[in-house]
């Protein structure tokens, strides 16, 4: 055999290292933040190993069911904040359109296109700054309720910043299980993407949901033009606030806004930011939500294998979602499935699963659930009267 053609020694100091940081997790431990940051710089085969121990990792704490869940745009447009990201901001000029808060009979028809989808819950999603006492609360505590009354779902909200102590309670009261507030990314980025509330406020908000034992759900989009370190804050920023689910987004760009033109992130650098989430987090929820068609595209069923354990299912805000059937073969040929041990099956799963339905919405649900069939199976899916991005 010559020089040329002699096998390069393959580095194998990161497997070597990966596997007992790894076991140090399954056995209750911690990885630091240098551990951490090591992990977002894998390449090649290092990263398959990543992927392979975050995944033990998911297996063990998580087990092997995929956590599904829905939202609604309740109210969409005009809203104060200048999030740099959000199309739904009344600064930029992003053309979607502008409704006020949808009924709810509205919601109830979301939750059981959601339950339809297998979804475990539906978060009522509103755009504006926040929560205060009045009639904008009462409205939603009526949505929620309503919500709530629908067998088989939670009612989650996503209802912007919380400064009054008593309003939890009341949102648990009316039957509220979870509440999402982002933080969006680390601390030092924040002022960047947004400058009309602080990170503070954000913190504040899911401390008070925590004191009334309401889940909180919270975590970011990746790809606004952080830095690595800034994905491990974030990672044990929200490790330090004991949140229960953990979205992960990935930026869309969205027209009109600030961050219109920025590049998307690399699939394999979304995929070894999940992971590096999985052993920062490794007991807590992880969803993959936002951007994930986009980003990830073909790589999506390595969303579970890097750690992920939930994934939101049909729309978004102000962009489209993948169908849900896809989503459901992508997850039974991953030999795991959407719904919990012993839950009921979505209803008429298997008809679905072949086709023969069309994608369960608000607009073809009927009082009670009662799917309305027919019409073109291939059609758009509509979020109210949102148009698909």
């Amino acid at each position: 055999m010559t020089d040329a053609h002699r096998a390069v020694p393959t580095d194998l100091s990161f497997r070597d290292w990966i596997g007992p940081v790894c076991q140090r997790v399954l056995e209750g431990g911690s990885v630091t933040p240098d551990e951490a940051r090591r992990m977002l710089d894998a390449t090649g085969a290092d990263s398959w190993d990543l992927f392979a121990a975050a995944n033990r990792i998911r297996e063990q704490f998580q087990g092997a069911d995929v956590h599904l869940c829905s939202i609604v745009n309740a109210k969409s447009g005009r809203c104060s904040e200048d999030c740099g990201f959000c199309s739904q901001s009344a600064h930029f000029p992003s053309p979607i359109p502008e409704y006020k808060l949808v009924s709810a009979e509205d919601c109830v028809k979301h939750a059981e296109a959601a339950k339809a989808r297998g979804s475990q819950a539906l978060g009522i999603v509103a755009a504006w700054k926040g929560l205060k006492k009045g009639k904008a609360l009462d409205d939603v505590l009526e949505r929620i309720s309503a919500v709530a009354a629908v067998e088989g779902v939670n009612a989650d909200a996503s209802l912007g910043l919380i400064d009054d102590p008593e309003i939890p309670q009341m949102l648990k009261d009316a039957g509220l299980v979870t509440y999402n507030h982002n933080l969006e990314t680390s601390r030092k980025h924040f002022g960047s993407i947004c400058k009309t509330h602080s990170y503070d406020d954000r913190v504040t908000t899911l401390k008070l949901l925590k004191q009334a034992g309401v889940h909180t759900c919270s975590g970011g989009i990746f790809g606004m033009g952080e830095d690595k370190q800034d994905r491990v804050d974030l990672a044990f920023e929200l490790k330090a606030l004991d949140v229960d689910v953990i979205p992960m987004n990935f930026l869309n760009p969205m027209a009109g806004t600030p961050m219109a033109d920025a590049p998307l992130l690399p699939p394999m650098d979304a995929l070894r930011t999940v992971a590096m989430f999985r052993f920062v987090n490794p007991t807590k929820e992880i969803m993959l939500a936002g951007g994930r068609e986009v980003v990830l595209r073909d790589l999506q069923p390595l969303m579970f294998a890097a750690g992920a354990s939930a994934s939101m299912a049909g729309h978004y805000l102000t962009s489209g979602g993948r169908e849900t059937v896809s989503d459901w073969h992508m997850i039974r040929d991953l030999e795991m499935d959407y719904r919990p041990p012993g839950a009921e099956r979505p209803p008429n799963e298997f008809e679905r699963l072949a086709g023969r339905l069309p994608e369960p919405t608000a607009a073809n649900i009927r009082a009670g659930g009662a799917e309305v069939h027919g019409g073109n199976r291939n059609r758009s899916l509509p979020v109210l009267n949102a148009p698909v991005k």
